[in-house]
């Protein structure tokens, strides 16, 4: 058996017992590389007499060829069982039913601001906001709160550091009619605006949090009534619950603010252990509202004798715990991933009076 023969048959072997293609590269480089085997059989070439260099030179060259082809085809031999190897341990079981997938869902909070918002705007109304921090004037005297009125207690209000009790001192504010009092003071009558922010209070059980969110609205002008008032709450309700009609019940109350003072109340049925609105012969009650007292009018540097208006005042949570069900006020401010998979809505879904709300 000639030279070339024995290297044949030890390099094929070499290169058919390689078992991954990390095997197959390894060969290829000792082979064929600058170092490799083959190479050093080239280089005797040099040192041999014509006739047997070019006799040698042929049978490197077939070898070389030989070679080639065979870690071609075990390199592909051994790529195809890599793949099927792969292939079957990524394998997808297309009968089984997908994976559920957690997709971003508008909060019932803010989906119920947007509700509230474009009923309100079809009627005309404009989005006012103000600051959360507030000073002592603008959300307790401007709106007409004695200093002893107990909503002002220590236990009740978030009061800022450094609270001194006089008119500048700064709170949490604990309702949103302080965007009352800045809407009055920069803009002319006639004025129509909603304000929907968060408010604090010290309070926490199934019905109260430390913070929550409430809607006010404003009528400023000379000829506005309860008659109006009454009307557009109504207006306001048949639109967010979808009812055909509602029936309204006007209870008087006191709000430093207003005067005259009522709660509204709406015609309910708790027969059978459900809550059904705008039906049946119960009343729940769902929202503070009256006349502006005169004092916040001359408060807020308008002429209480030409100019008159009404305002109102609702928690968006309750609104939202009515319409959609919703048992405990605090799983709101929870976090809690499931719970808003539940509750939440699809963000491409904006609430629309013309399209459905």
């Amino acid at each position: 058996m000639s030279e070339l023969q024995v290297l044949e048959k030890t390099l094929l072997a070499q290169v058919r017992s390689a078992s991954s293609l990390a095997e197959i590269e390894e060969a290829r480089v000792s082979i064929l590389g600058k170092k490799g085997k083959l190479t050093g059989e080239l280089k005797k070439l040099g040192t041999m007499d014509p006739d047997k260099r070019r006799e040698y030179g042929q049978g490197v060259n077939k070898l070389k060829a030989l070679l080639q082809e065979a870690l071609d085809s075990q390199g592909a031999i051994l790529k195809r069982a890599e793949l099927e190897v792969r292939l079957s341990e990524e394998r997808v079981d297309v009968s089984q039913p997908a994976r559920p997938r957690l997709t971003g869902k508008i909060h019932p909070i803010t989906q119920t601001i947007d509700e509230i918002v474009a009923i309100f705007g079809e009627m005309g109304f404009n989005w006012a906001d103000g600051p959360e921090i507030e000073t002592d004037w603008y959300n307790f005297t401007a709106m007409n709160m004695p200093a002893d009125h107990a909503a002002r207690q220590m236990q009740d209000t978030f009061y800022m550091a450094g609270h001194s009790g006089d008119e500048g001192s700064l709170v949490l504010r604990t309702h949103t009619s302080p965007v009352q009092a800045r809407t009055m003071l920069t803009q002319e009558p006639p004025i129509r605006v909603i304000a929907p922010g968060r408010t604090f209070r010290s309070d926490y059980d199934a019905t109260h949090t430390p913070m929550f969110h409430q809607v006010e609205g404003l009528v400023i002008d000379e000829i506005s009534t309860m008659a109006h008032l009454k009307g557009v709450l109504e207006d306001f309700l048949k639109a967010f619950f979808g009812l055909d009609e509602v029936k309204l019940r006007l209870r008087p109350s006191y709000f430093p603010f207003t005067e005259p003072s009522a709660e509204v109340d709406i015609q309910c049925d708790r027969s059978g252990g459900q809550l059904k609105l705008g039906e049946g012969s119960d009343w729940l009650e769902i929202l503070g509202s009256g006349m502006v007292h005169p004092k916040v009018l001359e408060n807020c540097n308008i002429d209480s004798n030409k100019y008159q208006g009404f305002a109102f005042g609702m928690g968006i949570e309750r609104l939202a715990m009515l319409k959609y069900g919703i048992p405990d006020l605090r799983t709101f401010f929870d976090g809690d991933q499931n719970w808003i998979q539940h509750y939440g809505f699809d963000p491409l879904d904006r609430p629309n009076v013309v399209t459905g709300l």
